[in-house]
């Protein structure tokens, strides 16, 4: 089973969401939203309120994917309240359908260039589960957190006694707000290694491809626009461009620091060339 709900960099909802297409599963289940999300206001169109419109939160299967049938969870948004006894409602859905083993995914925000190949960290519910991950590619991940569900929900897993991996790709710190299909395609990838998969993923490495283009006419328009003026922040960029790994940064770059500086440059100060 794969259970997914949005994070920094859309990684898990992509993911979930390329699979569910690329599988053709269909929807068999839904957890009703409320007790999950509330609503602060109508939206009104043509004079007329509009029907309220609660996030969704739905099971997809897919029969016979990698000698097995996937159930997918996928939720719109991360619940406002009772976030664990959503998270019980899934695991009751998986428990009933015999689920073996659960995955979800998550970023890892980290000095890392957009255009490089993000690593891809696990961690899981059980210690043997642990050991059976060092013949892929993936690195542990020692200590810290996973916020949100894509967390919790194994969390409540290992409280079952339910085999469970969180997969985290790696997202460049200045990219949380941007979807990331280069770091879903990255976790993709080692759920097909894991589990036995084929994933067509030409599709995903297209939208990769075109979102680091993206974000380097950004970075190009950064230095034409700015130049002297964001030589700090330019020079990040070309360092992380050059650098093979994390630790060759230095430490002169503070994490909370530098997305003020790219706020600063490419927010604010957009906003004031462009004029009101």
């Amino acid at each position: 089973m794969l259970a997914a709900w949005p994070g920094m960099g859309g990684v898990a909802i992509i993911a979930a969401r390329y699979l569910t297409e690329k599988w053709g599963a269909k929807e068999f289940g839904s957890i009703a939203p409320e007790g999950f999300f509330d609503l602060s206001g109508v939206l009104i169109e043509d004079n007329t309120v509009r029907d309220l419109e609660f996030p969704e939160n739905k099971f997809y299967l897919s029969r016979s994917r990698g000698r097995r049938d996937w159930i997918i969870f996928i939720g719109e948004a991360q619940p406002l309240m009772n976030g664990y006894r959503l998270a019980n409602l899934v695991l009751d859905v998986a428990q009933k359908f015999g689920v073996k083993k659960l995955y979800t995914f998550a970023a890892a925000p980290t000095h890392i260039y957009h255009t490089k190949k993000p690593r891809v960290l696990a961690v899981a519910t059980m210690p043997k589960l642990i050991r059976g991950l060092e013949k892929y590619d993936v690195a542990p991940l020692k200590q810290g957190s996973i916020s949100g569900l894509n967390g919790l929900l194994l969390g409540a897993a290992k409280q079952r006694n339910i085999a469970g991996i969180c997969l985290l790709g790696e997202i460049p710190i200045y990219t949380t707000h941007i979807a990331n299909p280069r770091s879903a395609k990255a976790v993709l990838q080692v759920l097909a290694q894991m589990s036995n998969l084929e994933i067509d993923l030409t599709d995903i490495d297209r939208w990769a491809k075109e979102t680091g283009e993206e974000i380097e006419e950004k970075i190009y328009q950064l230095k034409e626009s700015f130049g002297e003026e964001a030589k700090e922040l330019i020079d990040y960029f070309a360092r992380l461009a050059e650098q093979t790994s994390e630790e060759e940064l230095g430490p002169e770059y503070k994490t909370d620091e530098l997305l003020k500086e790219i706020e600063r440059f490419l927010r604010d100060k957009g906003e004031q060339k462009g004029g009101n």
